[in-house]
Formats: structure tokens, sequence, C-alpha cells
């Protein structure tokens, strides 16, 4: 189903094809989650000559599916978006064309899924647990440290986490605790999870708006699923960071950008794409779309230095591994919490 068409920040919004483009228009597919400063992407388009049309589908999830549906028929010129827990179904499904960038090995390389360059990293977002420091303090109760805190009585009830079957981040922490566990170990965390009267919301923004009590929603359970980021965006006038993430629970996301496959402008496309791992544009990616920009030589705000550094050890499974099993984990997992 096509999105209606609309403008924003000098980009059309559109799903689907556009009969009156140019030569040289450009669709980029995206998940929900798209944000850029508004002033910079009106000068790339500006001085580049390429018009960019953004096409939302969903989250990271909902994304690839539409991509490896449409491959045979592409709905658009470059996707980001992609992330590395569905990044290697994408993949083996042909949807990205070979590019490098030249700009590639400033840093984002680090991050690369494979040899075969059919996708850049554009950033990080690791997901963590994430902790409201205030209300413990205001409880007289000690700061939940790792995952065994979930299944402590004196921690029933203060956990929300989103449902792996319809977030990406949800999806995170169930490979973090497959990576923290084992294959066969985390089960028995989860059903320990449960027991301690968890709640499991469909996405990010009901778990972490509306029922973490750290956050502009003041909800009512102190401990969520978020990002190692997430902290920033809850400092207080005072400077006074209120949250924390507990970075050794987090699993490493990395968001990837590549042209596709039977693109009718990959031209154009590569150089879109030149631009998302450009100085410029990686930047902004903090402070537009709070994650960790991939380049090595772009420096954190100082906020961030102090409530949000980019954690040394996050988790991560082998892409093969998450490819064969994720399915099957989901699944699982979704039994385990509606038995």
């Amino acid at each position: 189903m096509a999105l209606a068409t609309t403008t924003l920040a000098g980009c059309s919004l559109v799903g689907g094809g556009d009969t009156t483009a140019s030569p040289h228009t450009v669709t980029l597919v995206t998940h929900d989650s798209w944000a850029v400063d508004k002033t910079l992407w009106e000068d790339f388009q500006k001085t580049s000559g390429i018009t960019v049309k953004v096409s939302m589908n969903g989250d990271a999830g909902a994304l690839t599916n539409k991509l490896v549906l449409t491959k045979a028929n592409p709905i658009g010129d470059i996707a980001y978006g992609v992330d590395s827990t569905f990044a290697s179904r994408a993949v083996s499904a042909g949807v990205f064309a070979a590019y490098s960038s030249p700009d590639a090995n400033t840093g984002p390389q680090r991050y690369q899924f494979d040899d075969s360059h059919r996708l850049t990293a554009i950033d990080v977002g690791d997901v963590c647990l994430n902790v409201d420091t205030a209300w413990y303090a205001a409880h007289q109760l000690p700061v939940p440290t790792g995952y065994a805190d979930l299944a402590d009585p004196r921690y029933r009830g203060q956990t929300v986490v989103e449902d792996p079957s319809t977030s990406s981040p949800g999806l995170a922490f169930l490979l973090g605790t497959v990576k923290q566990f084992g294959p066969d170990g985390w089960p028995d965390f989860w059903s320990r999870l449960k027991a301690n009267d968890v709640k499991v919301d469909a996405g990010w923004e009901e778990a972490y708006s509306q029922d973490f009590s750290g956050s502009s929603g003041r909800g009512p359970r102190p401990i969520v699923v978020s990002y190692a980021s997430s902290p920033a965006d809850e400092i207080g006038q005072d400077g006074k960071v209120n949250t924390r993430a507990l970075l050794n629970t987090c699993y490493r996301q990395v968001e990837y950008a590549g042209v596709l496959a039977g693109a009718k402008n990959p031209s154009d496309a590569q150089k879109v794409l030149d631009f998302l791992v450009s100085q410029k544009f990686q930047q902004q990616v903090p402070s537009s779309m709070y994650v960790y920009p991939s380049r090595s030589d772009v420096s954190l705000p100082d906020t961030w230095k102090k409530a949000a550094p980019l954690p040394d050890a996050p988790a991560q499974l082998p892409a093969d591994q998450v490819d064969a099993n994720r399915e099957k984990w989901v699944q699982q997992c979704r039994t385990l919490l509606q038995g």
C-alpha cells in the first residue's frame, strides 16, 4: 500500500513510483525513524542537483521484509535502515548491488557486514537496558546492574521490554539474552522474566515514552529496553544525568545503507550513499537520530561523552547464526510469553 505524498524538510515522502520524476531523482527507502537536519539535506540536494524522495516503511524488520518481497521490482534506488539483525536476510535475497563508497575507509568498514560491499555502515545504535536512577534513589533500592536483576524478586514488576516479533530493539534484546545465556539457556531466563511480571509492549515508543519512568512520559516502570544513547536525551536542566544505560547488557545494532539491485538511477543513488557517510552528514547523526556515527573521525557531542559513551564491548552474534535461528527464537519467545 503506497503512503500518501507530502512534503517535509524539502523532501517528498512517497511510497511507490513517481511518473513525474526527473532523471536526477532518487528514491530513498527507509524506516520510520529517518530524521535529518533540514538545512543540510536541502543543501545537499541543491548542490548535487539530485532530488531525493524519501519513502518510510515501518521499522527495520518491516523495511527489510518489503525490500525482499519487492526485489524483482525495486521500490526505490537506495535503502537505509536495514540493521545487523536483518542484514543477512536482505543480502542473501540479493536485494542490494555492490558499491563501495570512497569514504568507507574513514571508519564504516569497522562495521562492514561482509566483504561483498553491498552494505555500508551509516550508524550504530546499541540496544541496552536503561534504568531510572532517580526512581531507585527515591525508593531506596540499589540500581540494577545487569540481566540477573530482572528476575530478582526485589525488581518484580519494574521492567518493560519490546516484543521481539514486532520491534527491532525487542529483537536485539532477545539476541542479547541468547548471547548471554546461550542457545539452550535463554528460554529459562525469559521464563523467570515473565514470572517476575515483565511487561511486553509492541514497540519502543510505547515502552520508552509511556511505560518507562525515566522518560518525559513518567511511566510506572524504572527499567526499559532502549539504547545506549538514550540517557543523553534525559539530561535535566541542571545538567544532571537522570538515567543510565547498563553497558554490560548492550547488543550492537548497526544500520546500513545500500544501492538497490535493479535501481532505476544507480549512479545518483551512489552519490546519496556517499553523502550518508560524509563527515557533514555523520556529524548530525547523534542530534537528529540519537545514534552513533559510523565514521571514526566524527566526535560525539560533549553531553554524549558524559551520559552516552559508545559501549566498548557490546554483544554480537554471527550473522549466519542469527539468520538461521531468528524466526525460531522469536517463536520460542512468543510461546514463552503467552504460556
